[in-house]
């Protein structure tokens, strides 16, 4: 029987819920709107099903992907509408020309994410681009293994979490299966977009569309894009990732899945045939390729996967795992939590305005602001050649500050200097 003692030891992939044959688990909601299984004692016969589906008893083991790839889609126009290659559409598009199915996250009709299927080309639309809300299942396992029971050719593309409890919950491959996952930062909880939303629709009475990942001002600089009507005409609100309240709780890590600190699914542990991310420090490796229009990260990891690339629709260079994994953390190491995360939560529940908790907890801190500060001051003293630097040190900012003595007198009580004592460096008059 499933029983959660520790929520960051439940990632609410929905495998326990959708394998039980009494269906006496239920998915429901905590404080913080995460979705959790509680049984019903009075009709569970203890087959144990649950447990035995649970990617976080039985997590899989580790994988080396088999090629990597920086692709994108040559129609330009699908791969602006992407979160970055548009590789996704291109496996997509091919599963629906051979008669199949393809199930990714949409918004619904109160703009929630939900995982879902699509039967045609129109369909599809709706799963592309980043939904940064954890997605609800529902019953798409079930229908997943109903349509390959049939003999349909299915792709599933969700979060590792959910592919991997897909697998879970199949208990046995299937050829006609292909499964798509993406590098994943966290799942951020939906009580809080929610709650967003609920803000913004104050004074929007009609939402056309959301993008998480507008790249009008190009893929690294994303924006938030909200369209909507006013005065009887649509309008597009843009704002930047790094300035909308939403995103920058979720960039910050205070509003994920407690189960997102510990993920079990990294290192391509789900199963997944294809692994699809943003291809961060491309600049590094392929500059000449590098448009600022998004490029794909591309983890090939199965025979199954090699096969159901269109390779005719892409451009791509291939590449070494060990060289793009450090580039792009999130394919090795879990988030770490913000330290607001609990005070968030705890005052968010007792009834706070969702902007101003988000604006306290994300505010830099006195450290930080420091190290700014004095980022642009050691920088001028510098330039002025009357200093020495162990390491030539340029960027304070990402260094670790131990300690700061602004009146150093090594050189006299008139003549005093700013002396900071960094993790690995010491820098001094």
């Amino acid at each position: 029987m499933i029983y959660i003692i520790d929520k960051k030891n439940c990632c609410g992939c929905n495998a326990c819920a959708s394998i039980c044959p009494k269906q006496c688990i239920t998915m429901k909601e905590d404080c913080e709107g995460f979705l959790y299984p509680h049984v019903d004692n009075t009709t569970c016969i203890e087959c144990g099903l649950c447990e035995k589906v649970c990617n976080e008893i039985h997590p899989y083991e580790k994988r080396i992907p088999k090629q990597v790839l920086a692709a994108i889609n040559k129609n330009i126009d699908v791969r602006m509408k992407s979160s970055s290659g548009g590789m996704f559409y291109i496996l997509a598009e091919k599963t629906i020309k051979e008669g199949g199915i393809v199930f990714g996250a949409c918004f619904d009709a109160d703009w929630q994410v939900v995982i879902t299927y699509a039967e045609d080309l129109k369909g599809i639309e709706a799963f592309m681009g980043s939904k940064y809300v954890q997605a609800r299942i529902g019953n798409a396992y079930k229908d997943v293994k109903r349509f390959l029971l049939e003999g349909r050719k299915v792709l599933f593309s969700g979060t590792p979490c959910q592919v991997a409890g897909l697998h879970k919950f199949l208990r046995k491959s299937y050829d006609n299966l292909l499964t798509v996952d993406f590098v994943c930062h966290g799942t951020p909880s939906p009580k809080v977009w929610n709650l967003y939303l609920k803000g913004v629709l104050q004074e929007i009475k009609s939402i056309h569309n959301i993008e998480f990942r507008n790249k009008k001002n190009g893929w690294k600089n994303f924006n938030f894009n909200l369209v909507y009507d006013k005065n009887n005409e649509t309008v597009s609100l843009l704002s930047p990732a790094s300035q909308n309240h939403y995103m920058k709780a979720f960039l910050q890590d205070i509003i994920l899945r407690p189960s997102c600190y510990d993920c079990k699914v990294k290192e391509l542990r789900s199963q997944s045939d294809i692994t699809i991310a943003d291809f961060w420090g491309i600049e590094k490796i392929f500059p000449n390729i590098d448009d600022d229009k998004g490029t794909s990260l591309v983890f090939i990891n199965t025979d199954i996967g090699a096969n159901a690339l269109d390779f005719t629709s892409i451009e791509y260079l291939e590449t070494e795992y060990d060289k793009v994994k450090n580039l792009n953390k999130a394919c090795i190491y879990s988030s770490a939590p913000h330290p607001k995360r609990d005070f968030f939560f705890d005052r968010l529940n007792r009834g706070e305005n969702l902007i101003k908790l988000i604006e306290i907890c994300t505010k830099p801190s006195l450290r930080y602001r420091i190290k700014q500060y004095l980022s642009g001051f050691i920088h001028l003293v510098h330039n002025g050649g009357g200093n020495k630097y162990y390491n030539q040190i340029e960027d304070l900012q990402n260094m670790n500050i131990s300690s700061i003595y602004f009146r150093n007198k090594q050189n006299g009580w008139r003549a005093y200097c700013v002396e900071i004592t960094l993790k690995e460096y010491k820098k001094v008059n």
